[in-house]
């Protein structure tokens, strides 16, 4: 019995919400990073994440040391032939090389998203965006600075392995040994 009742007392207050889903908002202030495929077939939307996951990493190389918005923004705009150049040579190893590219930044529209509960408003937005050839397809996006999207490429450097841990199994592991 006594095992019993530290576990209820556990499901009651789960089960009364005391534990709340953290709303995440982008700041103000703020740097979006976007990249728009060619078109939504199977094919542009991998040659989409192939760009993304390629240019990603020196994108957090160039603005994760960077303390303000206006050093993210300086360091963005004198980076960005570096920018095309990568996608360039992206879609090169991809025998995409005739694909055009348009790499822009400054004040960008970006439509209405809900992703995982939050709701993201449409707007014009200043951001970072990578357009291949007719920009006609799904869009993938994060931000770019605060580095918010850079996490996966932090991880990435740091280590290749996860693990989980949940909280009410290692309970239950140990009141019922």
């Amino acid at each position: 019995m006594k095992k019993i009742i530290p576990i209820l007392s556990i499901l009651m207050l789960l089960s009364f919400g005391g534990w709340k889903k953290e709303k995440i908002t982008i700041p103000k202030d703020a740097i979006r990073f976007r990249v728009i495929a060619n078109s939504d077939s199977d094919y542009d939307q991998q040659i989409k994440m192939t760009v993304k996951k390629g240019i990603q990493q020196e994108l957090y190389e160039s603005v994760k040391n960077a303390t303000t918005i206006e050093e993210a923004r300086k360091i963005t705009q004198e980076k960005l032939g570096d920018y095309k150049n990568l996608v360039k040579k992206i879609l090169l190893e991809e025998k995409e090389q005739n694909t055009e590219i348009k790499v822009n930044y400054g004040q960008n529209y970006f439509p209405e998203k809900v992703y995982q509960g939050v709701h993201y408003p449409e707007g014009y937005y200043e951001s970072l965006v990578i357009t291949l050839g007719n920009g006609l397809g799904k869009n993938w996006w994060c931000v770019l600075f605060p580095p918010l999207c850079s996490l996966e490429a932090e991880s990435k450097e740091q280590t290749s392995e996860v693990e989980y841990q949940f909280f009410i199994k290692d309970i239950i592991k140990k009141y019922f040994k």
